[in-house]
């Protein structure tokens, strides 16, 4: 029987680390994990999309992606005939964002943003900052991949400038009642609710995540 192909995009500037610890059954799913790379220069979402998805050979595949990973999917979604799109902690468009995104956007406040703070994750760390926030930098330099200013800056720009205005009705959508980055009073369409799951579910929800995904794969409707 032919197994199910599923790729993963992880969230902003992540590595594929994220999922470590998501577990599809073996005989059923073959899985594949994407990565984020240097977008070329004044290269558009669409374009960095495109390019993305020629690592693509399966064929009818299961597109996963999480946050800025969800966003890229669907962009990639044009270029590939996939059996799904799966977002996770993510939007189905830009109607769906906060007001601080929607602000930044006009404001074009993300384009003063610290990026080359990400290079020095080491040094914030040594600042005196809660145990909260140390805990949250240790998952940062453990999973975030992409550090460079170059992506990090063309990344903020592209979820923020994001043109999508009408959700894809055909987009399972899996979502934390309790993401902070995207709260659920924003997200005008049906999606999946994961009980107490945060912006980052994917690494401490994993135990539903692994119970239900299969579920929703396989699944003729967007409901486990």
């Amino acid at each position: 029987m032919r197994k199910i192909p599923v790729y993963f995009m992880p969230g902003l500037a992540a590595s594929p680390e994220i999922f470590e610890r998501i577990a599809l059954p073996e005989e059923e799913f073959e899985v594949h994990m994407l990565e984020w790379t240097l977008p070329l220069p004044l290269e558009t979402l669409s374009d960095y999309a495109k390019r993305i998805a020629k690592n693509i050979k399966a064929e009818k595949p299961v597109l996963i992606g999480v946050s800025f990973g969800g966003v890229l999917v669907q962009e990639m979604a044009q270029f590939v005939d996939a059996e799904k799109v799966i977002i996770i902690s993510s939007v189905k468009c830009n109607r769906q964002f906060p007001k601080r995104m929607r602000m930044a956007r006009y404001t074009k406040l993300y384009k003063i943003f610290p990026t080359h703070l990400a290079e020095n994750f080491e040094k914030l760390e040594r600042l005196p900052f809660g145990g909260k926030f140390r805990q949250r930098f240790k998952l940062y330099e453990k999973f975030l991949a992409m550090r460079d200013k170059i992506y990090l800056d063309w990344a903020l720009e592209k979820i923020i400038c994001w043109d999508r205005s009408e959700p894809d009705g055909n987009v399972i959508h899996i979502h934390g009642d309790s993401d902070e980055v995207f709260p659920p009073k924003y997200i005008t369409t049906p999606f999946i609710t994961v009980k107490g799951g945060t912006h980052i579910m994917i690494l401490n929800k994993y135990k539903w995540l692994n119970e239900n995904l299969p579920k929703i794969i396989k699944s003729s409707d967007s409901q486990p």
